[in-house]
């Protein structure tokens, strides 16, 4: 298995590093509205955990 992944590496590495970003803007969008999903669960723990004191 191991090798059959390095083989699709080998074959397909030129494709994956060729785009400036690294990521399609679909994994982008994505990334950055997870990144905003974690900043309102951690703004949200937070004032739980001041209500709690």
């Amino acid at each position: 298995m191991i090798t059959r992944w390095k083989k699709q590496l080998l074959e397909n590495s030129a494709e994956v590093f060729a785009s400036k970003a690294g990521f399609s803007t679909d994994r982008e969008a994505e990334i950055k509205a997870l990144q905003a999903k974690i900043g309102e669960i951690t703004m949200e723990n937070d004032f739980l955990s001041k209500a709690l004191e």
